[in-house]
C-alpha cells in the first residue's frame, strides 16, 4: 500500500480567496458564488461573477505539463470553436488564454450546462460521431510539437517500469504482476502503437484523448445549440482517431459493436475512417489500464488520492489487475470488433 501523504501538496494554497484573486488577476471579479467541480487531475470551479454569469476556472496540476504544452491544448481547442464544433475553449483575456498567479497555470472558460450522452440512443451516437469525426479533421492539420503520443511507450512501458522502480506493487504479487503485464505489452509491441517500428501508413493526427462519456455535455436538441459539447482537452495528444472512439463503447459484445455501427455511421458522413484501426482497441484499453495504476500512484502524495481511492495499492487491488491484464490478453487475441 502506497504510503500516506505526509507533506503538503500545493494545492493546499489553492483557497476560495486564491481562486478569487486569480480571477480579479484577469479582470473577473466573482460575487462569492464558488462551486467545486469534479476532477483529480486538476481543481477546476465554477464561479459566480458580479454581473450574475458564471465562469469555469482550471488550475492545472503544477508540474504536470510545460507551459507550451498547455497552450497547444489551448489552440487545439481554439482552432476547433472556430470550426463551429462544440468544443468548450478557454477565453482569451487580456490577449490570452493561459494565465499565472500565485504559483499555479490557470484558464478560464465559458459555463456550459449538460449532462452524460445517452449511447444507447443510435442518432446521439451518431450525432457524437459526425463531431468527432470533425474534431479529427481539423487534428489532422497540423501535428502537435510539445505533446508527446499515445502509445506503447508513454502509457504501458513508462507505467509498468515506474511502477516497479517505485515499489509501488507488494512483493507478494510482484513476480504475477510484472509477468502478467510483460505479457500484454509483448502483444501490444506487434501493433501500430508501438512507434519505435516503422509506422506504416495509419494517420496518426491530434486527438481528445480522453473522449469518455463524462467529457460530453449533451443539451437538448430542441433547444438552440443543443446537441453534444466536448469538454476537457487536458489530455490532448498525438494519437489514432479510434482513440476517441473506443472509450464510448461498454456492455458486451454485441452492445459495444452495435454502438460502434452507431458513432461509425455518423463519422463516416464526414470523414474516411480506417478500419484497421478496430484492431487496436483492446490495446489501448490495456494500455489505459496499465497508465491508470501508474497514475494513481503518482498522484498518491495528493491528500484527495487516498481518500477518493481508499482501495488502491493493496495486494487484492494488484491481484485484481493480474486478472484483469490476463482477461486484455485473451480479448487482444480475440477478432477485433467490427460495424
Amino acid at each position: 500500500m502506497p504510503d500516506t501523504p505526509t507533506t503538503a501538496h500545493p494545492y493546499e494554497s489553492l483557497t476560495p480567496d486564491a481562486v478569487l484573486d486569480a480571477l480579479a488577476s484577469v479582470g473577473l471579479y466573482g460575487d462569492g458564488r464558488l462551486l467545486t467541480l469534479n476532477s483529480y487531475e486538476n481543481r477546476v470551479y465554477q464561479v459566480g461573477l458580479e454581473d450574475r454569469s458564471n465562469v469555469v476556472v482550471k488550475f492545472y496540476r503544477p508540474g504536470r505539463w510545460r507551459d507550451a504544452q498547455i497552450q497547444e491544448e489551448h489552440d487545439f481547442a481554439t482552432e476547433l470553436a472556430a470550426a463551429d464544433i462544440p468544443v468548450v475553449a478557454p477565453l482569451a483575456l487580456e490577449g490570452r488564454t493561459l494565465h499565472h498567479h500565485g504559483g499555479f497555470a490557470f484558464a478560464v472558460s465559458p459555463s456550459r450546462g449538460g449532462r452524460a450522452p445517452e449511447l444507447d440512443d443510435f442518432e446521439v451516437l451518431e450525432w457524437v460521431g459526425r463531431f468527432l469525426a470533425r474534431i479529427h479533421a481539423v487534428g489532422r492539420d497540423k501535428p502537435f510539437a510539445e505533446r508527446p503520443a499515445l502509445d506503447l511507450a508513454s502509457f504501458g512501458t513508462a507505467s509498468r517500469d515506474w511502477l516497479l522502480a517505485h515499489d509501488m506493487v507488494p512483493l507478494d504479487v510482484q513476480k504475477a504482476w510484472e509477468a502478467a503485464c510483460n505479457e500484454a505489452l509483448a502483444m501490444i509491441a506487434a501493433t501500430a502503437l508501438d512507434t519505435t517500428k516503422p509506422a506504416g501508413d495509419l494517420r496518426w493526427l491530434r486527438v481528445h484523448g480522453d473522449c469518455h462519456p463524462g467529457n460530453i455535455l449533451w443539451t437538448p436538441t430542441d433547444r438552440p445549440g443543443g446537441g453534444p459539447h466536448f469538454v476537457d482537452l487536458d489530455d490532448a495528444r498525438t494519437g489514432l482517431a479510434v482513440q476517441d472512439l473506443w472509450m464510448l463503447l461498454s456492455g458486451d459484445r454485441a452492445q459495444r459493436t452495435a454502438q460502434l455501427s452507431g458513432l461509425l455511421d455518423g463519422y463516416e458522413q464526414m470523414r474516411e475512417f480506417d478500419r484497421r484501426e478496430l484492431a487496436l482497441i483492446e490495446p489501448l484499453r490495456t494500455l489505459r489500464l496499465l497508465h491508470y495504476s501508474a497514475w494513481l500512484a503518482r498522484r498518491w502524495q495528493d491528500p484527495i488520492f487516498p481518500i477518493n481511492f481508499p482501495w488502491f495499492g493493496s495486494s487484492d487491488y494488484w491481484k485484481g489487475q493480474i486478472q484483469m491484464l490476463q482477461d486484455q490478453c485473451e480479448a487482444m487475441a480475440e477478432e477485433p470488433l467490427y460495424a
